[in-house]
């Protein structure tokens, strides 16, 4: 056998016992070997509250969270009432969409939230209120079932919002399934605007 013979013979033999090496040292590269690469692991699922709650939605298309401010009891009318809701201001005619599903229980139009919207949870635990609206979403009636996300109309003035201070009054009752939709308690929205889970 000649030199050349022999040197590509002993090359041949140590690569396989390396090879033969490396496979024992690295027991999942056997398995590996002439297969797909692994896929990536998954993204850990975004944690859901537990117990029937659930996450309001921002009620302005456009709005984040870290923009929300607390209004909840500032002084209205010269200091003769509390304000019990969340002002947000956003531009004239900006969509206002669902925080939560539900129905649309009471389309309302009063001196002092101009054009209103009162939507019920499924469960009828909950009334959430649109007020100072400019105008209500083309074909939004009582009775109709909304989805998050759904538009119900677009931020204006009107009530007693005052001329160009253009917002949306977010109100939040606590009710019980038999009562109307203009009883109940009325309940801080802004915590859960902000991201705490509203209780079931």
């Amino acid at each position: 056998m000649s030199r050349v013979a022999r040197f590509v013979l002993i090359s041949l033999a140590v690569m396989a016992a390396a090879w033969i090496a490396l496979l024992v040292m690295l027991p999942d590269a056997a398995r590996r070997v002439g297969s797909r690469p692994a896929p990536a692991p998954e993204a850990a699922p975004v944690p859901r509250p537990t117990g029937g709650s659930a996450l309001l939605s921002l009620p302005i298309a456009g709005l984040r969270r870290q923009d929300v401010r607390e209004s909840w009891g500032d002084p209205r009318d010269n200091g003769l009432r509390e304000h019990h809701g969340t002002d947000l201001a956003a531009l004239a005619n900006t969509p206002v969409v669902a925080a939560a599903p539900g129905t649309v229980e009471k389309l309302w139009t009063s001196a002092a939230g101009g054009t209103t919207v009162y939507v019920r949870s499924p469960a009828r635990t909950w009334s959430y209120y649109y007020a100072h609206l400019s105008g209500y979403a083309p074909g939004l009636h009582e009775g109709q079932a909304i989805r998050t996300g759904d538009v119900l109309g677009y931020v204006g003035d009107t009530g007693n919002a005052g001329a160009g201070n253009f917002h949306l009054h977010f109100g939040l009752t606590r009710t019980t399934p038999e009562q109307h939709w203009y009883e109940g308690v009325d309940v801080d929205p802004y915590p859960y605007l902000a991201g705490k889970p509203l209780p079931g």
